[in-house]
Protein backbone atom coordinates (compact mmCIF):
# COMPACT_ATOMS: atom_id res chain seq x y z
CA UNK A 1 0.00 0.00 0.00
CA UNK A 2 0.96 3.59 -0.84
CA UNK A 3 -0.30 5.11 2.17
CA UNK A 4 -0.02 3.76 5.86
CA UNK A 5 -2.54 6.44 7.50
CA UNK A 6 -5.21 7.88 5.47
CA UNK A 7 -8.02 10.24 6.05
CA UNK A 8 -11.48 9.66 4.15
CA UNK A 9 -13.32 12.46 3.66
CA UNK A 10 -17.34 12.07 2.50
CA UNK A 11 -20.09 13.73 2.13
CA UNK A 12 -22.95 14.04 3.87
CA UNK A 13 -24.78 13.74 0.76
CA UNK A 14 -22.96 10.51 -0.46
CA UNK A 15 -24.70 9.05 2.15
CA UNK A 16 -28.34 9.60 0.23
CA UNK A 17 -27.61 7.18 -2.67
CA UNK A 18 -30.30 7.44 -5.00
CA UNK A 19 -32.47 9.25 -2.73
CA UNK A 20 -33.19 12.89 -2.27
CA UNK A 21 -33.27 12.78 1.32
CA UNK A 22 -31.30 10.76 4.65
CA UNK A 23 -29.18 8.07 4.50
CA UNK A 24 -29.48 5.14 2.01
CA UNK A 25 -28.39 1.68 4.50
CA UNK A 26 -27.28 0.35 0.77
CA UNK A 27 -24.70 2.89 -0.22
CA UNK A 28 -23.69 2.72 3.54
CA UNK A 29 -23.01 -0.95 3.55
CA UNK A 30 -21.03 -0.85 -0.23
CA UNK A 31 -18.66 2.21 1.46
CA UNK A 32 -18.09 -0.30 4.48
CA UNK A 33 -17.20 -3.10 2.15
CA UNK A 34 -14.75 -0.20 0.53
CA UNK A 35 -13.44 0.64 3.68
CA UNK A 36 -12.61 -3.09 4.73
CA UNK A 37 -10.74 -3.50 1.63
CA UNK A 38 -8.39 -1.31 2.76
CA UNK A 39 -8.12 -1.93 6.62
CA UNK A 40 -7.71 -5.82 5.93
CA UNK A 41 -4.84 -5.04 3.97
CA UNK A 42 -3.32 -2.90 7.41
CA UNK A 43 -4.08 0.55 6.25
CA UNK A 44 -5.24 2.83 9.07
CA UNK A 45 -8.41 4.42 8.52
CA UNK A 46 -10.33 7.84 9.51
CA UNK A 47 -12.83 9.53 8.60
CA UNK A 48 -14.90 12.55 8.11
CA UNK A 49 -18.67 12.92 7.40
CA UNK A 50 -20.54 16.08 6.31
CA UNK A 51 -24.28 16.24 7.33
CA UNK A 52 -25.88 17.94 4.39
CA UNK A 53 -28.14 15.28 3.45
CA UNK A 54 -29.93 16.62 6.67
CA UNK A 55 -28.75 19.62 7.37
CA UNK A 56 -26.99 22.38 6.14
CA UNK A 57 -25.94 25.73 8.52
CA UNK A 58 -25.64 27.71 5.36
CA UNK A 59 -28.75 26.73 4.14
CA UNK A 60 -30.56 27.61 7.37
CA UNK A 61 -29.12 31.01 7.53
CA UNK A 62 -30.14 32.15 3.89
CA UNK A 63 -33.63 31.56 4.63
CA UNK A 64 -33.52 33.57 7.74
CA UNK A 65 -32.16 31.37 10.87
CA UNK A 66 -29.15 32.59 12.47
CA UNK A 67 -26.05 30.61 10.99
CA UNK A 68 -24.68 29.59 14.64
CA UNK A 69 -27.72 27.93 15.05
CA UNK A 70 -27.74 26.47 12.03
CA UNK A 71 -24.06 25.31 12.38
CA UNK A 72 -24.39 23.56 15.57
CA UNK A 73 -27.25 21.55 13.83
CA UNK A 74 -25.03 20.86 11.02
CA UNK A 75 -22.71 19.19 13.26
CA UNK A 76 -24.65 17.26 15.50
CA UNK A 77 -26.20 15.85 11.65
CA UNK A 78 -22.42 14.75 11.26
CA UNK A 79 -22.88 12.78 14.74
CA UNK A 80 -26.12 11.01 13.12
CA UNK A 81 -24.11 10.56 10.01
CA UNK A 82 -21.40 9.08 12.28
CA UNK A 83 -23.24 6.61 13.68
CA UNK A 84 -25.20 5.30 10.44
CA UNK A 85 -21.13 4.69 9.16
CA UNK A 86 -20.00 3.22 12.70
CA UNK A 87 -22.83 0.77 12.73
CA UNK A 88 -22.52 -0.16 8.85
CA UNK A 89 -18.53 -0.77 9.54
CA UNK A 90 -18.88 -2.98 12.46
CA UNK A 91 -21.72 -4.96 10.44
CA UNK A 92 -19.01 -5.64 8.01
CA UNK A 93 -16.36 -6.81 10.72
CA UNK A 94 -14.46 -3.20 11.29
CA UNK A 95 -14.02 -1.95 14.62
CA UNK A 96 -14.38 1.50 14.70
CA UNK A 97 -14.58 4.55 17.10
CA UNK A 98 -17.04 7.17 16.43
CA UNK A 99 -15.34 11.09 18.22
CA UNK A 100 -17.42 13.89 18.65
CA UNK A 101 -15.69 17.34 18.89
CA UNK A 102 -19.31 18.37 20.91
CA UNK A 103 -19.39 16.71 24.01
CA UNK A 104 -22.28 13.79 23.49
CA UNK A 105 -20.17 11.32 24.93
CA UNK A 106 -23.66 8.92 25.68
CA UNK A 107 -22.81 8.08 21.50
CA UNK A 108 -19.45 9.07 20.96
CA UNK A 109 -15.99 9.61 22.62
CA UNK A 110 -14.87 13.03 22.99
CA UNK A 111 -11.94 13.97 20.50
CA UNK A 112 -8.92 13.45 22.06
CA UNK A 113 -5.81 13.33 19.18
CA UNK A 114 -3.66 10.84 21.48
CA UNK A 115 -6.86 8.49 22.19
CA UNK A 116 -7.93 8.94 18.50
CA UNK A 117 -3.88 8.01 17.27
CA UNK A 118 -3.94 4.74 19.50
CA UNK A 119 -6.92 3.42 18.04
CA UNK A 120 -5.70 3.65 14.82
CA UNK A 121 -2.72 2.12 15.73
CA UNK A 122 -4.66 -0.62 17.29
CA UNK A 123 -6.53 -1.04 13.60
CA UNK A 124 -9.67 0.62 14.45
CA UNK A 125 -11.48 2.62 11.82
CA UNK A 126 -11.83 6.38 13.76
CA UNK A 127 -14.80 8.48 12.55
CA UNK A 128 -14.69 11.92 13.56
CA UNK A 129 -18.15 13.84 14.19
CA UNK A 130 -19.53 16.90 15.29
CA UNK A 131 -16.51 19.23 12.37
CA UNK A 132 -14.25 21.15 14.15
CA UNK A 133 -16.79 22.07 17.13
CA UNK A 134 -16.94 25.49 15.89
CA UNK A 135 -19.46 27.33 13.74
CA UNK A 136 -18.49 28.77 10.66
CA UNK A 137 -16.20 25.72 9.65
CA UNK A 138 -17.26 23.64 7.25
CA UNK A 139 -16.36 19.95 6.86
CA UNK A 140 -13.45 20.11 4.76
CA UNK A 141 -12.00 22.02 7.15
CA UNK A 142 -12.23 19.73 10.10
CA UNK A 143 -11.02 16.87 7.64
CA UNK A 144 -8.18 18.86 7.30
CA UNK A 145 -7.33 19.92 10.67
CA UNK A 146 -8.16 16.03 11.75
CA UNK A 147 -5.81 15.04 9.10
CA UNK A 148 -2.98 16.93 10.18
CA UNK A 149 -3.43 16.36 13.66
CA UNK A 150 -3.30 12.43 13.48
CA UNK A 151 -0.26 12.93 10.60
CA UNK A 152 -1.97 11.19 7.99
CA UNK A 153 -0.30 10.44 4.71
CA UNK A 154 -2.96 11.91 2.70
CA UNK A 155 -6.55 13.10 2.50
CA UNK A 156 -9.04 11.12 -0.15
CA UNK A 157 -12.13 12.96 -0.53
CA UNK A 158 -14.01 10.71 -2.37
CA UNK A 159 -16.85 12.54 -4.22
CA UNK A 160 -19.74 11.43 -7.45
CA UNK A 161 -17.27 13.00 -9.34
CA UNK A 162 -13.75 11.08 -10.91
CA UNK A 163 -11.71 14.27 -10.43
CA UNK A 164 -11.01 17.39 -10.65
CA UNK A 165 -11.86 19.28 -14.04
CA UNK A 166 -11.77 22.61 -15.25
CA UNK A 167 -15.26 23.05 -15.53
CA UNK A 168 -18.32 20.92 -14.34
CA UNK A 169 -18.34 17.58 -15.82
CA UNK A 170 -21.99 17.11 -14.58
CA UNK A 171 -22.91 20.57 -17.07
CA UNK A 172 -19.82 20.62 -19.54
CA UNK A 173 -19.28 17.29 -21.49
CA UNK A 174 -16.56 19.40 -23.17
CA UNK A 175 -14.60 19.98 -19.70
CA UNK A 176 -11.05 18.96 -19.12
CA UNK A 177 -9.76 16.37 -16.48
CA UNK A 178 -6.38 17.06 -14.42
CA UNK A 179 -4.61 13.72 -13.20
CA UNK A 180 -2.36 16.33 -11.26
CA UNK A 181 -2.42 20.02 -9.94
CA UNK A 182 -0.33 21.55 -7.96
CA UNK A 183 -1.93 23.88 -4.79
CA UNK A 184 -1.08 27.06 -6.88
CA UNK A 185 -2.60 25.85 -9.84
CA UNK A 186 -6.04 25.13 -8.24
CA UNK A 187 -5.96 28.88 -6.69
CA UNK A 188 -4.80 30.86 -10.08
CA UNK A 189 -7.04 28.63 -12.17
CA UNK A 190 -10.18 29.53 -9.42
CA UNK A 191 -10.79 25.34 -9.41
CA UNK A 192 -13.24 25.04 -6.13
CA UNK A 193 -11.56 21.74 -4.80
CA UNK A 194 -12.28 22.66 -1.25
CA UNK A 195 -13.65 26.14 0.87
CA UNK A 196 -10.45 27.93 1.17
CA UNK A 197 -9.63 27.18 4.88
CA UNK A 198 -9.18 23.57 4.33
CA UNK A 199 -7.42 24.07 0.99
CA UNK A 200 -4.75 26.97 2.54
CA UNK A 201 -4.17 24.70 5.44
CA UNK A 202 -3.54 21.46 3.42
CA UNK A 203 -1.31 23.62 1.82
CA UNK A 204 0.74 25.23 4.15
CA UNK A 205 1.01 21.51 5.99
CA UNK A 206 2.42 19.89 2.44
CA UNK A 207 -0.50 17.56 2.75
CA UNK A 208 -1.69 15.78 -0.71
CA UNK A 209 -5.55 15.45 -1.63
CA UNK A 210 -6.51 12.66 -3.86
CA UNK A 211 -10.10 13.87 -5.34
CA UNK A 212 -12.21 10.65 -6.74
CA UNK A 213 -15.25 8.72 -7.24
CA UNK A 214 -15.78 6.80 -4.54
CA UNK A 215 -18.91 5.50 -5.68
CA UNK A 216 -17.02 2.73 -8.47
CA UNK A 217 -16.59 -0.22 -6.63
CA UNK A 218 -12.56 -0.44 -5.85
CA UNK A 219 -11.80 2.64 -6.42
CA UNK A 220 -10.34 3.44 -2.71
CA UNK A 221 -8.38 0.55 -2.74
CA UNK A 222 -6.72 1.75 -5.61
CA UNK A 223 -6.40 4.75 -4.53
CA UNK A 224 -4.46 3.68 -1.65
CA UNK A 225 -2.49 0.94 -3.72
CA UNK A 226 -1.01 3.86 -5.67
CA UNK A 227 -3.05 3.36 -8.82
CA UNK A 228 -3.42 6.99 -10.93
CA UNK A 229 -7.54 7.27 -10.20
CA UNK A 230 -9.01 10.46 -9.65
CA UNK A 231 -6.91 13.59 -9.07
CA UNK A 232 -3.86 14.37 -7.18
CA UNK A 233 -3.16 18.07 -5.84
CA UNK A 234 0.07 18.33 -4.27
CA UNK A 235 3.25 20.71 -4.38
Amino acid sequence: MKYKRILLKLSGEALMGERQYGIDPERLAEYAKDVKSITDKGVEVAIVIGGGNIFRGVAGASKGMDRVQGDHMGMLATVINGLALQGALEDAGIPTRLQSAIKINEVAEPFIRRRAMRHLEKGRVVIFGGGTGNPYFTTDSAAVLRAIEIEADVILKGTRVDGIYNTDPEKDDKAIKFNFISFDEVLSKGLKVMDTTAFTLSQENELPIIVFDMNKKGNLLKVVSGEKVGTEVNI
